[in-house]
């Protein structure tokens, strides 16, 4: 049976992606050592970090005076090391979630902080409007992409500060206006690479500007000075990351992946809304197209486990939803196909008949 992979995060990545990483951990380009064994400054290692950067820069259109970076620690470390880097005196902060959340509170070791807005009171089910970003603050962290609620922001905002971007479920999903952002992060276990490489896109000239000893790990420019080579790199997830930025640019580039997230999205979304069993749990205007979100309605509350065990025995897998919000969640990443989808969709109209 054939499975279909609708995980949160680690979650699917283009088959090539596994097979070609998989080639290069048993020999890589030849050398007779494992790619999960050569030396991060082995020759035929920085051609890798090289091509990696060069075309997260193309095909996100990365202008002049960013550097990309590759490190470790996930977003929940970028959570601290923005603000070490970034805030001066005081920080915004756009509350959409548990990430969201999370992230104000290390921000908060360093300065004051502003909760510009918050949907906290319905459970995170919609993005915040009619709020106004204050003038005075050094900064604009938004977490575009809310994997446990399902709520995304898939426009760039306009607002009279500089932005910080958690991207980490939504990166390379859609075209992303780079020069509005500081900085913008995004752990790799999503729409990416494997677990275990986080990418960042910084501006070189907001460096340097925090009133603060920073530690030298935790210093960005550290990193940027040594093109991601201070300490040793994760090589495996980053060749991991090359492999599907490759596959992204012979799909079309972000363009083609903005495409297929509405084509998938608009699918599922229509059978939640038509199908009698289920209903949606986010203000439709917010859906994400990543994280797809519902429940049974209360007059079939009693059928959640049996469709649960329906759908996974039909090759669903990973479509049990957050603990904080239940139901379901299927997670819709730049590689679930379009037939995958449809599949969750048969599955939902044949529970519905049978009931």
């Amino acid at each position: 049976m054939k499975k279909y992979n609708f995980n949160a995060g680690p979650s699917i990545l283009p088959r090539e992606v596994i097979e070609n990483t998989a080639k290069q951990i048993l020999d890589f380009n030849g050398s007779g050592l494992s790619l999960a064994e050569i030396s991060h400054r082995a020759k035929d290692f920085q051609p890798v970090v090289d091509e990696a950067v060069a075309l997260i820069k193309e095909l996100l259109n990365v202008p002049e005076g960013y550097s990309v970076l590759f490190l470790g620690g996930g977003a929940s470390l970028e959570f601290c090391m923005v603000p070490y880097n970034f805030l001066v005196k005081k920080a915004a902060y756009l509350n959409t979630g548990t990430w969201a959340k999370k992230a104000m509170k290390e921000a908060k070791l360093f300065g004051e902080v502003v909760e510009v807005a918050s949907s906290a009171d319905a459970n995170y089910t919609y993005i915040p409007k009619g709020w106004t970003c204050p003038t005075d603050v050094d900064y604009l962290h938004i977490t575009t992409n809310n994997t446990i609620y399902g709520t995304e922001m898939r426009k760039d905002l306009d607002v009279p500060v500089r932005l910080i971007g958690d991207m980490s479920s939504d990166i390379f999903s859609r075209p992303v206006d780079v020069a509005k952002y500081d900085c913008i992060y995004a752990g790799a276990q999503k729409n990416l690479s494997m677990a275990g490489v986080t990418v960042i896109i910084v501006k070189n000239d907001a460096l340097g500007k925090a009133p603060r000893e920073i530690p030298t790990m935790l210093n960005y420019q550290t990193h940027v000075d040594k093109g991601s080579m201070f300490n040793t790199p994760p090589v495996v997830p980053i060749y991991c990351a090359l492999e599907t930025l490759r596959w992204i640019k012979k799909m079309g580039g972000v363009e083609a992946m903005d495409k297929l997230a509405h084509e998938r999205a608009e699918l599922l979304y229509a059978e939640i809304d038509r199908n009698k069993l289920f209903r949606g749990t986010v203000a439709e205007e917010d859906r994400s197209l990543m994280n797809i979100c519902f429940v049974m309605n209360d007059e079939y509350a009693e059928l959640e486990k049996p469709f649960f065990e329906y759908a996974t025995s039909q090759g669903m897998v990973g479509i049990k939803g957050h603990r904080s919000v239940g139901g379901f969640r299927a997670s819709c990443y730049n590689a679930m196909s379009v037939e995958g989808v449809q599949a969750l969709v048969k599955c939902m109209k044949e529970f519905e008949a049978q009931h």
